[in-house]
């Protein structure tokens, strides 16, 4: 038997389901026999995509019954006039409420017949005309029913194109503009009657000020309309007059709220204008000023509703001042939503998470913080101030654009849910409730899509985008660099004045003048860059000057971001991260080695706001990703580029972390080894693809700090080459084949660059910068045999295989044991030499005019000082203390303490100054941008250095340093010279 609900002759063809659809299809006219009747398909069709075709069809019936002999002539429009059409049967199947009203007024069907779009600008004219001369009850009524026929044609309009596609589309703004402007209207109305039932003393008159989302023109089918009364002359008469303006609009239209005047409901309704400046200016409390935001004048003197505006106004936009505001918003937005109920948080669509005010506060408080400095944020609506925001700058553009669309979504969804029965709700329906669910998709303008039906196409689209803007709020809300903004103070902002200059210099600028010529470079011109600029210039030069050198670091910003002018996420992550912002900062104003860096390794930026990305892997295998993109190429050239620019990253990436304080010293040092170890590798690996068939295997010897992995950053990479013949070839082949390779790779390496050089230092081969830079491995071991002098025995302590053939390094390293860890140890000459020679490398070498008690390498207590008692001490004693055969300084020393060697109190003087000098010299280098072994004494670098190694008083540095390395000098007296 054939399903009639599937035959095309049944009403529910058109989405009719109820049992007596056919009967009032007929009674309406509009069936007849097995079908529709002649020329009433387009009603049916249309009746079908109303948001609840039974609930529109049983509208339409209590009108047709409503209208008895008039029916036809509401019959013939429907089938005409595709408008009415529209209007009509999306409000009956949307809104139990305005069908009642319809039905109490029939004859009202004809204002939804109006071929003109609604026209705010009418709405007072008519509903003052309507309650003209009227007072009491009979006032109420007339205005009542005036407001409710332009409510329903708001919402006919609103709703229209949901039953008929065809009709013009009302968007959310300007359907929250014609309610806000008709709530306008009523109170002009209902002031207007009060001032037909309250008497009147000469000068008195009062202002009414609309607050909240009837400021904002924002405001919802049904929700308390917001109000502040300002009065002058005869204030009893004026509190009357509001008291009785509010109980008309009460009763006809919606609750009048004065709830956010002075002191809230204890407060006197009406005050002066002066008695709310003085409000505002003594006691009022953050979010008053939030409220103040929405303010406008919309009845009553209009010339002291302007006034009232100039007095708050001013307070809105240095409220972001007060102290620990931004927390203030932050922490009344969080007890909004814990007033929410138990369950309800997921489906509360204004207070609960992911709902309208997560959107409001947010767009509130950035207008209230960057509004200060920018009048174009001073806009009282929220769609309008976020795309404000957006074109600033100072939200993201798909930031914005999502946060907008959002927002529209959620609030067209509580339109719809309020229109049901005109009464106030926010409260999305429950994932069971399928019927309410599928009205509100239908009502939404939602359809069955991807085999969804309406409700899951409703419940996916809801979920999305409640949780984009819940994703979205906890971004933009707690962004840290609000808070910063905010303590800047409202005059700083304004970057390029005389008083800017004054306070630069107060900060600590040594330079104002040329500080204020940087920033107007940097905020010069209307552009979204220059906006953004301007909102994270006035923190940065607060960072700037906690730092040792404000003006280097403003310079050194100033070429960062032109340098990445067109990169497009670069001013978006400072903007939206405040630990960037911070870090930033810490690090421009610290060292000149960072930006030299950061121009040509901008992604290293974006690793600031991560502090695990930053610190990075294990430092062992730090260098296997670079190795890993430099097999990719063949030609050796490209290979050599993508391994300085992988190397350049690194080097920004520990320089940065090592500025922070977030790596321990030992970290540093192995991860730099490690890179140059990689590039190196991956340098020789390029090279010796390109040869063809090798005519011999290469291993690579680190020595001296690359050997040890005790490597800084004005470090050269100390190596030795040893070469094996391939089958076949001659040892003279061979020999010249690696020695190529080799030249090859130095070349490659030490091309000029803007990056810091890479040096392959090979004079501790041996015969030094005599010898040939690459030997066979037998020709080593026969030289070692025969003519090894004891200072290449020193040398050979720290050396490993680095690189290349891991067997013939291997190898290598077996063979020079022997030699570097002597059977016997040394005899009491060859303990004399050594000391001849250190005491000759004291005299000769320091620098001229240098510092030894401040000299990082060479100076007393210093680098060389230590490693030289410990190397003593290794070839004394590695025979017979097996920790001692370690190219580690450090390891060595802890070797040494364990077998009984140095006493370890000695032994922790000079590790402590040993680590001490590691890290000044890393801090000379980091601070000057260029290698250096003598610390600064005097000025910003020393201020630099100082900070660098965690003190704030640079004198106090250089005495404690000082006091260090006179500790382990004297350690170095007893251990090394026995004296």
């Amino acid at each position: 038997m054939t399903d009639p609900a599937r035959t095309p002759t049944s009403p529910a063809r058109f989405g009719l389901t109820e049992e007596r659809s056919g009967e009032h299809l007929r009674a309406a006219g509009w069936w007849e026999g097995r079908g529709p009747a002649d020329g009433y398909e387009p009603v049916l069709v249309a009746l079908s995509r109303s948001p609840d075709p039974d609930l529109a069809l049983r509208g339409a019936e209590r009108l047709r019954a409503a209208l008895g002999d008039r029916w036809s002539d509401l019959d013939a429009a429907l089938r005409d006039n595709e408008a009415l059409r529209g209007r009509l049967l999306a409000v009956l199947g949307s809104s139990t409420a305005l069908a009642d009203f319809l039905v109490a007024n029939p004859e009202r069907w004809a204002d939804l017949a109006d071929p003109e779009p609604v026209d705010a600008a009418a709405f007072a004219p008519a509903l003052v005309g309507a309650v003209e001369g009227l007072t009491g009850g009979e006032a109420v009524r007339a205005l009542r029913s005036a407001y409710r026929a332009l409510l329903c044609r708001v919402a006919a309009e609103d709703l229209a194109h949901v039953v008929e596609p065809e009709q013009r589309y009302v968007n959310y703004d300007d359907v929250a503009g014609l309610l806000s402007e008709l709530a306008v209207a009523a109170l002009r109305a209902a002031l207007d009657v009060a001032g037909r039932q309250v008497p009147r003393s000469d000068g008195c008159s009062l202002a009414v000020i609309a607050m909240g989302k009837c400021g904002a023109r924002e405001l919802n089918y049904v929700s308390d309309v917001d109000v502040v009364f300002v009065g002058e002359g005869d204030l009893s008469v004026a509190t009357r007059l509001a008291s009785t303006m509010m109980q008309v609009a009460g009763q006809a239209c919606f609750e009048v709220d004065a709830a956010l005047r002075p002191e809230g409901k204890a407060g006197a309704l009406v005050r002066t204008l002066e008695g709310h400046t003085s409000y505002y200016q003594r006691w009022a409390r953050t979010w008053e000023f939030q409220a103040l935001l929405k303010a406008r004048p919309v009845a009553g003197d209009e010339e002291l509703g302007r006034r009232y505006l100039e007095v708050v106004r001013p307070l809105v936009w240095t409220a972001a001042e007060r102290e620990d505001f931004v927390p203030d918003v932050q922490a009344m937005r969080r007890r909004v939503e814990d007033h929410v109920p138990v369950g309800l948080t997921d489906r509360e669509l204004k207070l609960g998470r992911g709902g309208l005010r997560d959107v409001e506060f947010a767009v509130q408080l950035l207008q209230l913080v960057h509004g200060r400095g920018d009048e174009e944020l001073r806009i009282t609506s929220t769609t309008q101030a976020l795309a404000a925001l957006g074109r600033g700058g100072y939200v993201g553009r798909a930031d914005a654009a999502d946060f907008g669309r959002a927002y529209r979504f959620l609030r067209t969804l509580e339109h719809r849910l309020q229109l049901q029965r005109l009464l106030r709700t926010h409260l999305f329906p429950a994932d069971e409730d399928t019927s309410a669910l599928r009205w509100l998709a239908r009502a939404a303008g939602l359809s069955a899509e991807g085999g969804q039906s309406e409700s899951q196409v409703l419940l996916a689209e809801f979920r999305k985008r409640a949780n984009q803007v819940r994703r979205l709020h906890e971004k933009l809300f707690y962004r840290p660099l609000l808070q910063a903004v905010a303590n800047v103070p409202t005059e700083a902002l304004r970057l390029t004045t005389s008083q800017a200059a004054a306070r630069l210099a107060a900060l600590g600028y040594a330079a104002p003048d040329g500080a204020l010529r940087h920033i107007e470079a940097l905020t010069r011109g209307v552009s979204r860059r220059a906006r953004i600029q301007t909102a994270l210039l006035p923190v940065l030069l607060d960072l700037f000057a906690a730092t040792p050198d404000p003006d280097g670091g403003l310079l050194a910003y100033r070429r960062v971001s032109e340098a990445l002018a067109e990169t497009p996420w670069y001013l978006r992550l400072l903007r939206d991260e405040g630990t960037v912002v911070d870090r930033l900062a810490s690090l421009l104003g610290t060292s000149r080695l960072v930006p030299d860096l950061l121009v040509r390794a901008p992604e290293v930026l974006r690793l600031l706001a991560d502090t695990e990305a930053l610190v990075g892997v294990d430092p062992m295998s730090i260098g296997n990703p670079l190795r890993s993109t430099v097999s990719r190429y063949s030609d050796v050239d490209r290979a050599v580029t993508a391994a300085r620019s992988l190397r350049r990253q690194e080097l920004l990436r520990v320089a940065c972390a090592d500025l922070l304080g977030l790596v321990p010293l030992r970290t540093v040092c192995v991860s730099l080894s490690e890179v140059w170890v990689a590039v190196l590798q991956a340098a020789l690996d390029a090279v010796v693809r390109s040869t063809g068939e090798p005519a011999a295997s290469i291993a690579v010897i680190g020595m001296g700090r690359l050997g040890g992995r005790e490597l800084g950053y004005g470090s050269d990479a100390d190596v030795m080459f040893v070469c094996e013949a391939a089958d076949g070839v001659a040892d003279g082949d061979a020999v010249r084949y690696a020695s190529s390779v080799v030249e090859r790779v130095r070349r490659a390496l030490s091309a000029p660059s803007q990056d810091p050089p890479l040096q392959v230092d090979a004079d501790l081969r041996p015969e030094g910068r005599q010898g040939p830079l690459v030997r066979t491995f037998e020709s080593y071991r026969a030289y070692y045999a025969q003519w090894s002098e004891l200072w290449e025995a020193q040398a050979l302590l720290r050396a490993r295989c680095i690189g290349g053939d891991a067997e013939l390094g291997a190898r290598f390293v077996e063979l020079i044991d022997p030699v570097r860890y002597p059977a016997e140890g040394l005899d009491a000459a060859a303990v004399r030499e050594i000391r001849r020679i250190k005491a000759r490398v004291e005299a000769e070498r320091l620098p001229r005019g240098a510092d030894p008690s401040t000299h990082t390498k060479l100076g007393r207590g210093g680098l060389a000082d230590v490693e030289w008692a410990v190397q003593l001490l290794q070839l004394q004693h590695a025979h017979e203390v097996p920790g001692l055969r370690t190219p580690s300084t450090v390891r060595a020393l802890r070797a040494a303490t364990g077998a009984g060697l140095v006493a370890e109190d000695d032994a922790a003087a000079l590790l402590e100054s040993w680590t001490t000098a590691t890290r000044a010299r890393n801090a000379v280098v980091l601070v000057r941008g260029k290698a250096g072994d003598q610390l600064p004494t005097t000025g910003r670098d020393l201020a630099a250095v100082a900070g660098v190694m965690g003190h704030d008083d640079p004198g106090e540095f250089l005495d404690a340093y000082r006091r260090t390395t006179r500790r382990a000098r004297a350690v170095v007296e007893r251990v090394f010279y026995g004296s």
